[in-house]
Formats: C-alpha cells, sequence, structure tokens
C-alpha cells in the first residue's frame, strides 16, 4: 500500500531546492495554501521561478514568500490586486521579474504542460506588448499567438479533504488551478484540512487522483488570508 501522507508541512517541502519552479494555487484567498508556503519560508529555499494567478496579500503566504526575496520571477496574472503591497516595489526597484499572462492563457499553458503538449496557439493577447517575440500565424482569417506548455519541480494546493493514497476533493471554486497544476508538477504536495483513509471517499467526487499527488499533509485548521491581513500580521 502506497501512504502518501507526510506528518507536517515543513516536512512536505523539504526538499524544495535553490532555483526550483513552483507552482502555487489560489485565486486570492481561496485555495491558498498558506501553511506549505510559510513551511517553505522555514525552509529556506531561494531564487524560485513561481506561477500563480496573483503576487499575494498584505505579508502573508505568497506576498510574504516574495518579501523575503526568495522569488527572483513570477508567473502570473494579476500582479496588482486591492492588498499586493509587496510585489510593487520589489518590481519597481528590480527585485523581480515578471512573466505576465493572460488568466485563460495561463490555465491552458499549465494545462498543456502536464498533458505533454509542448505548445498550442491562441488569439489572447494578439496585437498588444504581451505578443512581442511570439511566433503569430493566421488560421481562417485570424491571427494567433504560440504559447508554451509550462511544467514545474513542485505544486503546492490546498484541498479540503485527501485519502492516504492522494485522492484530493476541493471546497467548491477552491480548487481553482488545483487540479491542472498537480498534473504539471513533477512532486504535486496537498494541504487538506482533513486525510482520510482509502474507500473513504466516494470515488465519483475525487476530483484529482492519486495518481498525479505525492504528499498529503493535514493541516486542520488553516488560517485564512483575509483575516491575517486584516489583523496586520507579518510572516515571519
Amino acid at each position: 500500500m502506497i501512504n502518501k501522507q507526510i506528518s507536517s508541512a515543513s516536512q512536505a517541502v523539504k526538499d524544495v531546492f535553490d532555483g526550483a519552479t513552483i507552482m502555487i494555487g489560489g485565486f486570492g484567498e481561496a485555495g491558498s495554501p498558506i501553511e506549505l508556503i510559510h513551511a517553505l519560508i522555514d525552509q529556506g529555499a531561494k531564487d524560485l521561478t513561481v506561477a500563480s494567478n496573483n503576487t499575494g496579500s498584505g505579508e502573508v503566504g505568497l506576498a510574504a514568500l516574495l518579501k523575503a526575496e526568495r522569488v527572483s520571477k513570477i508567473i502570473c496574472s494579476f500582479p496588482r490586486t486591492a492588498n499586493s503591497t509587496v510585489f510593487p516595489d520589489l518590481y519597481n526597484n528590480g527585485k523581480i521579474e515578471l512573466e505576465l499572462v493572460p488568466q485563460g492563457t495561463l490555465a491552458e499553458r499549465i494545462r498543456a504542460g502536464g498533458a505533454g503538449i509542448p505548445a498550442f496557439f491562441t488569439p489572447a493577447a494578439v496585437g498588444t506588448p504581451l505578443a512581442e517575440g511570439k511566433e503569430t500565424r493566421s488560421f481562417n482569417g485570424q491571427d494567433y499567438l504560440m504559447e508554451h506548455g509550462l511544467v514545474a519541480d513542485f505544486a503546492f494546493i490546498k484541498g479540503r479533504t485527501g485519502d492516504t493514497h492522494g485522492n484530493i476533493v476541493y471546497n467548491k471554486t477552491a480548487r481553482n488551478f488545483g487540479p491542472i497544476m498537480a498534473m504539471a508538477a513533477k512532486v504535486a504536495i496537498v494541504q487538506v484540512n482533513e486525510v482520510v483513509e482509502p474507500g473513504e471517499i466516494d470515488p465519483e467526487v475525487v476530483v484529482t487522483p492519486g495518481i498525479f499527488v505525492n504528499r498529503v499533509v493535514e493541516v486542520a485548521s488553516p488560517v485564512f488570508e483575509s483575516e491575517l491581513v486584516a489583523a496586520g500580521v507579518s510572516y515571519p
């Protein structure tokens, strides 16, 4: 029997290496694996490339990882949001590289990477600065950009329940990029509110099958990003 449960978040991220590429789930607060990110800050890996929907909020979670200057490049769709106070200063001071990707394109790049598709064509961003340096082709009279599939060394994902075989279910739309990131990463690490025994999750409701998950860690009472930001918490 394969038991993928890991005893703690710190154990789950202990082998993340300098220079790694990490996909981090979350759409704002929804689905953000804050405990895994904080464990990574404590672990110390640096010069990371991060692919995520945004750049975090306040000074916790992903924003805290950026503030610690552990990330040299971020690939995202929304670098500026209401509470993204860390990223603008880093970017304006030349301390972080940004690869801006339309959200639908980001999702498809991750999905394609997980499916073994090296590149695809999309009409998104045609005729904009994001098209500079990219191949353009015309299909049926419309121009399309070639975008490359995206893969990663690790994925940090937040689920609701997982079993020890790595089968995962999510809390509604908090799944966001989780399923495709699990497919596109060499090592998918999922924090869940509860780890159960195999067979306790109805196979019909499993969203991410265990074949795509390498490690599951139980975080019974995960913190909420909005509450930490409202309280002015800064990690560490």
